[in-house]
């Protein structure tokens, strides 16, 4: 059966390069206006299906179409054949505002979807199937799995009552421990693969409704931190194919984009 668990709602979305030996006092920092989530850590699995000539995240680059990413997640640890796990697409309008679509179902079931058009009975969201179905047609009904990207994330969420401050529902996560590979893209095969980023840094992602509350502000200029332009899949289809790619600052002058989620199971 089908539900919809979120619907309708902006956030901006910023990222941020952190240096691990200051993680701990980040945190600690952080944790006078935040609180662990309900499942406060977790291992994120992403498979991202592409051609074989990674032409969907190259139209991304440049901007084309609505800028779509294809990924299969899981949040188990040692997924069997018979978990759970997510599809999602998502993607920008002309307005810059993202969409994300998600559904559940088994990894096979969603492998059958993408590779060869098959609508499992699991997958009753006819929405996202003529969306995948448009997407496989663009691409000449090659898309498959192309790039896994594993890391460890760290989850935390605004408290609920901050004295002078509305409640915004700001959610921080942080991921660290990040790979990828283009080899054996499964996942079933292990957490193996290259290194995403340096191993003396991590990745620290805020989620807001609009602009940072200024204990945010502060805690972030406190340590320096600054708006990175950073893509996971993107550095990982530039590292496997040799190509340099770095985390840029964000000028101020453009923003973060807000990201409209519609999301089903």
């Amino acid at each position: 059966m089908k539900k919809t668990i979120e619907t309708s709602f902006k956030r901006i979305e910023t990222k941020y390069i952190v240096a691990k030996d200051d993680v701990k006092d980040l945190i600690k920092d952080l944790k006078k206006y935040v609180v662990e989530d309900d499942y406060p850590t977790s291992t994120i699995s992403n498979i991202y299906f592409d051609t074989e000539n990674f032409d969907v995240i190259q139209d991304a680059l440049a901007k084309q179409h609505r800028r779509e990413k294809i990924r299969m997640r899981t949040y188990i640890e040692k997924p069997q054949a018979d978990s759970p796990v997510f599809l999602e697409v998502k993607s920008k309008d002309e307005e810059g505002i993202g969409h994300k679509f998600r559904l559940v179902a088994t990894s096979q079931a969603i492998i059958n979807l993408m590779t060869y058009g098959k609508v499992d009975h699991q997958i009753q969201d006819p929405d996202l199937v003529q969306e995948i179905q448009r997407l496989r047609k663009r691409y000449g009904h090659r898309l498959e799995p192309r790039m896994f990207i594993y890391y460890d994330r760290l989850s935390l969420k605004e408290k609920k009552s901050i004295q002078g401050y509305p409640y915004q529902k700001i959610r921080v996560t942080i991921d660290q421990n990040l790979v990828f590979r283009d080899q054996a893209v499964s996942l079933f095969d292990g957490k193996k693969g290259e290194p995403l980023l340096e191993d003396d840094f991590v990745i620290m992602e805020i989620k807001a409704p609009g602009q940072e509350p200024k204990w945010l502000k502060d805690i972030l200029e406190k340590y320096g931190l600054v708006k990175q332009k950073f893509s996971k899949y993107s550095c990982a289809y530039h590292k496997s194919q040799g190509l340099d790619y770095a985390p840029r600052p964000v000028e101020e002058t453009v923003g973060a984009a807000y990201v409209l989620s519609l999301i089903h199971i």
